[in-house]
């Protein structure tokens, strides 16, 4: 196969297998903090190349790492390994063996890549510091990357820079996202309790209905973004969940929201907090009922520092050229743990070009999303030239 110029020619002969190691593990999902199996096949896979291998890092994490030559500085990188609870609805040679749970998101994907670029990287032996590769659990949980950290992950190994990527769906392969600053959303979510008085649906007026409280506030919290946020602000409120009642001729005595709440500014965030707190306790008042507000942030907006954005895009350019490079976010207002490893050390994390995903080019957390092998060795080929480039 001739291979192309802007690929790294020994990661586009490796394209086929680690296209079997991703399919793979692809028939063997694992949720979060459950990726025994994955760690066991990534850390093997590390030791027979060479690299220093640590397990168990926040769960079910792997640190790989590689020193060469006498360079100071020390780079990291990292893979998310865990799948999603859903059942996959593909006819695939090599769908889902575990009922119930799937690759939905590229993890599997994003694993086979940085091994790809590991085993590369171990047998090229062409920088000069310290490579650290980091498969992180239970990122689709947002609580994978906080728990390596708590678990020591920069104290044991230091980094100068971090690096992560994703696959975007509905980018042709070969093109990448980077940009510098707020690069995903915060998320958050919040639940909401109206507790009001319970009857008899015949005799509305002896009980405080919390159904009508709740269908009033859901309405009401749509105006914060409508009217709270500024105009050239971005942020979302979804209530992705209600439960209230359980026979249509009885009211309950309480009700229950469950809200997303995502923002890309930290004011914006701190806003919504405030707002949801006092529009529901304002509806609530209204109804004459008292009301609960729990709010549990999760993760902040991820943020790509300059300096490690602009490595990056020269990387990137360099890789495909700077007219394969898209310079704005195109994920919506999803979220990413990785923000936490940013808030502590300066980084970047790219969006990779991923095709149609699928058979019927779904995109992520769809069952029917399956990761393109053809990105492989362009994701591979970025995180080999971007340790070149980074530890020379």
């Amino acid at each position: 196969m001739h291979s192309l110029p802007s690929l790294v020619p020994e990661i586009e002969a490796l394209q086929a297998e680690f296209m079997q190691i991703r399919q793979h593990i692809h028939q063997h999902p694992e949720l979060g903090f459950e990726e025994v199996e994955t760690s066991k096949l990534v850390a093997g896979y590390l030791r027979q190349w060479g690299y220093e291998v640590h397990e168990g890092i926040g769960g079910t994490g792997v640190v790989g790492v590689l020193e060469l030559g006498d360079g100071k500085r020390a780079i990291g990188i990292r893979a998310d390994m865990d799948a999603l609870p859903i059942k996959e609805d593909n006819n695939l040679a090599h769908q889902s063996r575990h009922a119930g749970k799937m690759h939905a998101c590229g993890h599997d994907g994003h694993t086979a890549i940085l091994l790809c670029a590991a085993r590369y990287l171990a047998e090229s032996k062409c920088f000069n510091g310290t490579l650290n590769l980091i498969f992180q659990p239970a990122e689709e949980t947002l609580g994978g990357a906080l728990s390596m950290i708590n678990d020591g992950l920069f104290e044991r190994f230091p980094c100068d820079a971090v690096y992560a990527l994703h696959n975007a769906p509905g980018l042709p392969v070969g093109y990448f996202v980077v940009q510098p600053g707020t690069m995903l959303a915060s998320s958050d979510e919040v639940t909401i309790r109206l507790l009001g008085q319970g009857g008899h649906g015949a005799m509305p007026h002896l009980a405080k209905d919390p159904v009508v409280a709740a269908a009033e506030a859901i309405l009401a919290l749509q105006t914060i973004v409508a009217r709270n946020v500024p105009a050239a602000e971005t942020a979302v409120i979804t209530v992705g969940m209600v439960n209230a009642g359980e026979a249509p001729n009885v009211i309950p005595a309480h009700a229950t929201l469950q809200l997303s709440v995502r923002a890309t500014a930290p004011e914006v965030r701190a806003l919504l907090q405030k707002r949801i707190g006092e529009v529901v306790r304002g509806v609530a008042m209204t109804h004459d009922m008292q009301v609960e507000v729990d709010y549990h942030p999760k993760v902040s907006t991820l943020f790509n520092s300059e300096a490690e954005t602009a490595l990056a895009r020269q990387v990137i350019s360099d890789l495909v050229g700077p007219n394969n490079i898209k310079g704005a976010s195109i994920g919506g207002l999803g979220s990413e743990d990785f923000a936490w490893m940013l808030e502590r050390v300066p980084g970047c994390y790219v969006a990779l070009g991923n095709g149609n995903s699928g058979p019927t080019g779904c995109s992520v957390h769809n069952p029917g999303y399956d990761f393109n092998d053809l990105a492989i060795p362009y994701g591979a080929s970025y995180w080999a030239r971007l340790v070149q480039a980074y530890l020379v």
